[in-house]
């Protein structure tokens, strides 16, 4: 017998793979805030993407699409009779859900670039042939990856979840509420969830851990490549929780306030989840974005901010910082400065970079070496 949502299945399989095969962190963009202590207006504030308003998911974003039915709709009148294409370990694959995946993605739309989906990636094929050949290899992966389930422990699962509402700025009642309004339930969105990391996990395991990077490759590339490394101005991607002083406060409101600001600091540099701490206590409206600020130039920083950063590493966080509007503790998130970015800084990026081309050549020679032996398909005539 089929397994119900098999379309809605392949799909999330899909982006999954091209996930553990990028391991990229591709998330949704980070929405503007209000910066109080920075020279340059703050955009009007834009509310949260909605898991329905996203665009297409990104590799890490799971596909809430596999909790409802995407069964095909009824043949139209003068369709010709559902016939079976192809199967799988007895698995069906029929021309409705050829048409049902064709018409989920329209020609020209982008696929997961990855996996069964690889013939995607300039844009969804309109041969029947290619499609019904890509659904098979996603079957196959679907079925290899349910016996990692039950080895998953279910921290992944959280952690996977966690990472998700960081990249589109939400708190977990936010995500909830989403999913609700979408009419899905919670426990359905952590299933998706659970199938993706253990498809992630297996190609990790099959493909990523077998595949070895030399240093002398990463030197070439980088010396090949030196425009891929040179920042031509210098930017900073900030974050910050603030606690604010109100106009003509006490001195006693404002000793408080330091130390509340000086507390939670403490709390940070000593292993605390910045954004939770951010959601928890900040009094900027970027809390609801776990202190998320966005990327400035130096000239657009407050001159005690800019002062306070300018020696910091990419992840660290500064000392407390008085302005008028209160006390900043702002994380640098990442710091670009102009020049030729030394191999040390980069080296991580071109390893998964090389690491991810290898990873493409790979997965499809393991699927076609070991993962079709494994898996009786059968064409019809």
């Amino acid at each position: 017998m089929k397994r119900p949502g098999f379309v809605a299945g392949a799909n999330a399989a899909a982006f999954a793979i091209a996930a553990a095969i990028t391991l990229s962190a591709s998330g949704c963009s980070s929405l503007s805030s209000k910066m109080p202590w920075s020279h340059k207006a703050a955009p009007a504030a834009a509310p949260s993407p909605a898991v329905s308003e996203a665009p297409p998911p990104p590799p890490d974003a799971p596909d809430t699409s596999a909790a409802t039915d995407h069964s095909a709709p009824p043949a139209d009148e003068g369709d010709t009779v559902d016939r079976v294409l192809a199967t799988v370990d007895g698995n069906p694959i029929t021309t409705r859900d050829v048409k049902a995946f064709m018409a989920a993605h329209p020609a020209g739309s982008t696929g997961a670039g990855a996996g069964g989906m690889q013939q995607f990636a300039g844009g969804t094929p309109t041969d029947p042939q290619d499609v019904l050949q890509a659904l098979i290899t996603e079957t196959m992966l679907d079925d290899e990856a349910m016996k990692f389930i039950p080895k998953l422990d279910e921290g992944e699962v959280d952690r996977y979840v966690q990472n998700v509402e960081e990249r589109n700025h939400m708190t977990d009642e936010q995500l909830r509420a989403q999913l609700q309004s979408q009419g899905l339930s919670y426990d359905a969105f952590r299933s998706n969830v659970r199938r993706q990391v253990a498809t992630m996990t297996m190609i990790d395991r099959e493909v990523r851990q077998k595949i070895v990077i030399p240093d002398s490759e990463i030197q070439a590339y980088y010396k090949e490549h030196p425009d891929e490394f040179t920042v031509s101005d210098e930017h900073y991607r900030l974050a910050q929780i603030l606690i604010a002083v109100p106009p003509g406060a006490t001195p006693d409101q404002i000793a408080a306030a330091q130390k509340k600001a000086e507390d939670i600091r403490k709390q940070a540099v000593n292993g605390g989840n910045f954004a939770d701490l951010a959601r928890q206590y900040s009094d900027d409206d970027s809390k609801s974005k776990g202190g998320q600020l966005g990327v400035f130039t130096p000239n657009d920083l407050n001159d005690d901010i800019a002062k306070a950063i300018s020696p910091l590493k990419d992840g660290d966080i500064s000392s407390v910082v008085r302005t008028k509007y209160g006390f900043h503790i702002v994380k640098v998130e990442e710091h670009e400065k102009p020049g030729l970015q030394p191999l040390d800084d980069v080296k991580n990026i071109i390893r998964d970079k090389l690491m991810t081309e290898q990873a493409k050549a790979k997965f499809q020679d393991w699927i076609d070496q070991d993962l079709k032996r494994r898996h009786l398909v059968e064409m019809s005539d």
